[in-house]
């Protein structure tokens, strides 16, 4: 019999090894058609992949490392956002992101990751200890309230289950390419690697993307590699083997507070607040488009995009069910009042074309876009931020929404003395629809407006 107290699915799961093997993950989620077409369609790890590995690793610390009320509450809060996520893939199937095979594959793709941490860093579960681990990880998970059909009963029962999704269901989705050759090549610098300069980050992240990819494809289970079509190379093996086993041989050796990462959000440090460019208007709104509005990073805006913030406000404040349909409601607006006034071919899209010659050529000169658009947005915005119903917005109130691990609290409260005008310490309704209309009509910088959408 094995100790029970030596196995821990959510102790491994906290380790910091789990880096090394955090694009695998990826990739195989990617894989899967529906998530594919999903991340596609609806995400913002194009335009934003930073905010998009928090938002997931600030869910994982909710369903794992807290209190049976906080996953309660995670678990709605990402079947809400689940519900929104459908459509079509371009061969013409449906996807849903809440169809139970899809999101059992998701979740036991994070188990067979941790188990793959550990066989190499050559320190495997042995056959009682991967039981131990796939049961703790199922107590954890059990408030999605899945099929026990669609769940293989025992970690004895996972190879079978992997050989035949592999076979059936995987394919070398556009969103796991992009994934595995694109995305951190193109990636804005994180924050905390300031110091490297734009100059800088442009040279490190060819280095670390040709790593990771080399990596990720040597670490990948041979059958997905084939079902892929991608090529282990020696370089990759190499590289496997020296980063998994010498962390492997280091990482178990170090003081549990340098072992774990902390379930704790930790705060970025402060950015330099840069004033204003100066460069002409339509260069000003052209960054405007590319920085801001595309959220999906496919080079027109759409309603996913205009989704994709409403998402964002909505996942920071765990709105209820109505709050948030209220929100999605006034976004979905705002976007059919875009469409209106600046898709000028008709196509359903705003090209990066389209939004720079309506803006410098006013394009709201009846009001509508303002009026029945934009303006009803962000006061839904304001309306779900103001907790207490008082018809302010307190700083509490302000930073639950535009805080997060990516902002210092100077940088928070700069944003905050931005938009209260009159300085006596709170925002009114008026403060906040003015301060972010400037924002949102590409006249003006705004630290605030940076927060809610989670710019790089």
């Amino acid at each position: 019999m094995v100790d029970q107290t030596s196995v821990s699915f959510k102790r491994d799961l906290s380790e910091w090894r789990i880096a090394l093997v955090a694009w695998r993950l990826l990739i195989l989620q990617a894989a899967d058609p529906a998530v594919g077409a999903g991340m596609h369609e609806h995400s913002t790890y194009r335009a934003h992949p930073w905010r998009r590995i928090e938002h997931t690793l600030g869910s994982g610390r909710r369903l794992f490392y807290q209190d049976a009320d906080t996953l309660r509450r995670e678990v709605a809060r990402l079947n809400r956002a689940h519900k929104r996520i459908r459509g079509e893939m371009p061969d013409g199937r449906a996807y849903d992101a809440r169809d139970p095979a899809t999101r059992v594959w998701v979740l036991l793709t994070l188990f067979e990751c941790v188990a793959a941490m550990r066989r190499l860093g050559g320190d495997p579960y042995d056959a009682d200890q991967l039981e131990l681990a796939y049961r703790e990880f199922g107590e954890a998970i059990a408030a999605f309230e899945l099929p026990e059909e669609e769940l293989p009963k025992t970690a004895a029962d996972l190879p079978g289950y992997f050989a035949r999704y592999t076979a059936e269901k995987l394919e070398f989705t556009e969103a796991a390419r992009y994934l595995l050759e694109d995305v951190l090549r193109e990636a804005p610098r994180p924050r905390r690697l300031w110091f490297l300069g734009d100059a800088g980050w442009r040279v490190l992240r060819v280095v670390v993307a040709a790593a990771i990819r080399e990596l990720t494809v040597a670490d990948l289970p041979p059958t997905v590699r084939e079902r892929l079509g991608l090529v282990r190379t020696r370089q990759g093996a190499l590289l496997s083997v020296l980063l998994h086993r010498g962390a492997g041989i280091v990482v178990p050796r170090l003081p549990e507070r340098m072992r774990y990462r902390s379930p704790e959000e930790r705060v970025a440090p402060p950015r330099r607040l840069r004033p204003q460019r100066r460069d002409a208007r339509g260069s000003r709104v052209d960054r405007f488009f590319r920085e801001v509005l595309d959220q999906t990073g496919d080079g027109v805006i759409t309603v996913h995009d205009l989704r994709a913030m409403a998402h964002n406000v909505c996942w920071q404040l765990e709105l209820d069910e109505a709050a948030e349909a209220r929100v999605y409601a006034a976004f979905d607006g705002w976007w059919e009042q875009l469409r209106a006034a600046m898709d000028a071919d008709g196509d359903g899209e705003v090209s990066r074309e389209e939004f720079v010659a309506a803006t410098l050529a006013g394009c709201d000169r009846d009001g509508a876009y303002l009026e029945r658009g934009l303006l009803p947005a962000l006061r839904a915005v304001f309306t779900a931020a103001d907790t207490d119903g008082s018809g302010f917005l307190e700083f509490d109130e302000y930073r639950a929404v535009f805080g997060g691990p990516r902002v210092h609290p100077a940088e928070l409260s700069h944003g905050f003395r931005q938009l209260d005008t009159d300085g006596d310490g709170r925002i009114t309704v008026e403060e906040f629809v003015g301060g972010f209309t400037e924002f949102f009509t590409a006249r003006a910088d705004s630290t605030s407006g940076a927060q809610l959408l989670g710019r790089p």
